[in-house]
């Protein structure tokens, strides 16, 4: 996806914010935002691709200051929230088990986004909230005839916490009776999901758990590994789940491939792209 005129707005707050979690040293912040602000100068531009940047910007900050997980933290709380928010999802999922609620599910722990919504939102009320929401586009029932002719399905996972959600989804999907990849960042980005993490939460029991080979934020291709492009070629289905995959993807022609997004249109540039309003739930066919 190119940058909007908000995007740039939105890579300072991310940037400041990164800031302030990764040192508390006054004048090596106002040097690598300085850096930053530069970047932004010579790079920021109609046509920029939205994620590259954002990637370009975080690997500056994580590289600048030596500290190579700024959202340590805030990494760990998102766990914590989708934990306790789990018994809740788990009623409704009881009440309904239809793979579209499933579907709504893993849209709602989509919402544990500190990139897109910054550190204050209370993260715990927006994910109820949001799995009570109707679904703006709705492609579940593609999705589902996809799933039934599928033998290998790539999962691009999105952040830590909502892996929580997506492994709920992906034991549904399994009973589809498909083997299910799940695509993790190789080093921390954001809140982006890795593979310990996703250990953390048992996500190797019900999937294949690999590493994109690099720490973009969503899919950069020319960054992947060879051994990932193998995979993501050879899959009959993928879903990608979140912004920054979603920004990704729509930069990647493959359209001879099913592709799904997941997502909660959290940002108005990604809702106007799509052709949403702000805050809406995505279940899309790319």
């Amino acid at each position: 996806m190119k940058v909007h005129y908000e995007c740039a707005a939105c890579f300072l707050r991310q940037a400041r914010e990164a800031l302030d979690l990764a040192t508390s040293d006054k004048s090596l912040k106002m040097e690598v935002m300085e850096n930053i602000t530069r970047t932004l100068g010579k790079n920021f531009r109609q046509g920029a691709v939205s994620n590259e940047l954002g990637t370009k910007i975080h690997r500056i900050i994580k590289k600048k200051t030596g500290n190579n997980d700024p959202y340590h933290n805030q990494r760990e709380s998102s766990n914590l929230i989708a934990i306790k928010v789990l018994p809740i999802i788990k009623r409704i999922l009881k009440e309904d088990n239809s793979i579209k609620n499933y579907l709504k599910a893993t849209i709602a722990g989509n919402v544990i986004d500190f990139g897109a919504l910054g550190l204050e939102t209370d993260i715990e009320e927006l994910i109820i909230e949001t799995m009570r929401k109707c679904i703006a586009i709705d492609h579940s029932i593609q999705l589902e005839k996809e799933l039934q002719k599928a033998y290998n399905v790539l999962y691009l996972a999105d952040n830590i916490g909502e892996i929580v959600f997506d492994k709920l989804l992906i034991e549904k999907i399994r009973e589809y009776d498909v083997k299910v990849v799940v695509a993790l960042k190789d080093k921390p980005i954001l809140n982006d999901a890795c593979i310990p993490d996703a250990l953390e939460v048992g996500l190797n029991e019900v999937a294949e758990l690999t590493s994109i080979g690099t720490d973009s934020i969503g899919v950069i291709y020319s960054d992947l590994s060879e051994e990932f492009k193998d995979t993501f070629h050879n899959s009959d289905l993928i879903i990608a789940k979140g912004l920054g995959n979603y920004e990704g993807l729509d930069e990647i022609n493959l359209r001879d491939k099913p592709i799904f997004s997941l997502l909660n249109a959290k940002c108005l540039p990604v809702a106007r792209n799509i052709g949403v309003e702000l805050g809406d739930n995505v279940i899309l066919r790319l």
